[in-house]
């Protein structure tokens, strides 16, 4: 079965010599979840530390990786960015991991990149912003056109959603994602009234609402993430506003901190949603449930996609005989997987597929697209 270890990663990393890392190793093949368990996304760790789990005990079953049982050592991918690369390059660099999978923000992805400079394969699962394409990272998550450009379409020809106000964190994925927007409401005609980011953790909502109503929007795009989402939408319920917001990061936890949505106008747009009927999203839902009881944390988007980064590396390191990046990069395209989202082609190192838009209706989401 899989095991997952947690390391004081900056207390320990620094002072392990090789022989040392050797001997914590033994045979096994450790791979770094980096997923928040902290700070502002720290929502979505328990469930993406359980789909980890889930992978890393299918994939042992079948024999490991390169014949070797996988175990997981959890690192906080909440803290700061430059801390937490600080953290997994240490692992990487003592030879205490073989690779890195995870799910977290791109302003850490983006720093743990450029500290682990290609040393082990890199997987990661949630939507980006694009781009920052680098030796032996590997992209599941959509991208912006293909995540939110649905949504915006859908509620431009059937909400006839003219008018835009843009919110998000201040980094680099809403800066991105907001970049892409405007250029398609630009091509479609449409108006972006008005644009807002603020910090991790913000409090004072009253300026950011009166700004919001002062522009008249048809519908709003929130790139917030995690417990801002959350305190977002209570606000904009609480204020009895009422117009259509597509989230590109709202999950079924985050549905649950908001307290669920009665509404009919709040919509997620996510490669995967529990709520999806499909055979292999149901086997999924089945083997978690088995493997953790009917009360674990809900099945979401960001922790199926862990579940998926773990089976894709489990690929590739198969399709190519070793975790070495050259050689993993050499074979990349073409790797495929099947998961809750169907089978999951590498293609440029990322997989091409779009997102499903969910209506929040309770505490569940309704697949409109």
């Amino acid at each position: 079965m899989g095991r997952i270890l947690v390391f004081v990663a900056e207390a320990i990393a620094p002072v392990i010599e090789p022989l040392e890392a050797e001997l914590i190793r033994g045979s096994a093949l450790r791979v770094g979840l980096v997923v928040p368990v902290s700070g502002v996304l720290g929502l979505v760790g328990p469930c993406a530390i359980n789909c980890a789990i889930l992978a890393a005990d299918e994939v042992n079953l079948a024999g490991g990786i390169l014949g070797r049982p996988v175990e997981l050592v959890l690192i906080d991918g909440g803290g700061p960015a430059k801390q937490v690369a600080t953290q997994v390059a240490g692992l990487a660099h003592s030879g205490v991991i073989d690779a890195v999978v995870g799910t977290h923000g791109s302003d850490v992805r983006i720093e743990v990149v450029r500290a682990l400079a290609g040393r082990v394969p890199f997987v990661y699962a949630p939507p980006y912003e694009g781009g920052g394409h680098a030796p032996g990272v590997y992209f599941l998550g959509e991208t912006p056109s293909r995540q939110l450009r649905p949504g915006l379409d859908w509620l431009i020809d059937r909400r006839r959603a003219r008018r835009w106000f843009l919110l998000g964190n201040d980094y680099v994925w809403p800066r991105l994602v907001h970049g892409a927007a405007r250029r398609h409401l630009a091509a479609r005609n449409v108006t972006v009234v008005g644009e807002r980011f603020v910090p991790y953790g913000m409090r004072d909502l009253a300026p950011i609402m009166e700004r919001l109503v002062a522009s008249r929007p048809d519908a709003v795009l929130l790139s917030l993430i995690g417990s801002d989402l959350v305190t977002f939408n209570r606000a904009f319920v609480a204020a009895g506003l009422s117009y259509p917001r597509l989230c590109g990061a709202l999950e079924e936890h985050g549905l649950l901190g908001i307290g669920g949505d009665a509404t009919g106008e709040l919509y997620g747009a996510m490669g995967y949603f529990a709520s999806l009927v499909t055979d292999d999203s149901l086997s999924l839902g089945e083997r978690y449930i088995r493997r953790f009881g009917s009360s674990a944390p809900l099945l979401n988007g960001h922790g199926q996609g862990c579940y998926e980064a773990v089976l894709m590396l489990a690929a590739l390191g198969s399709r190519a005989d070793t975790l070495a990046v050259p050689q993993v990069d050499a074979i990349a395209d073409g790797t495929s997987i099947v998961t809750a989202r169907g089978r999951l082609t590498l293609q440029g190192r990322g997989v091409r597929r779009s997102a499903h838009i969910g209506r929040a209706e309770g505490l569940d989401f309704d697949i409109v697209r």
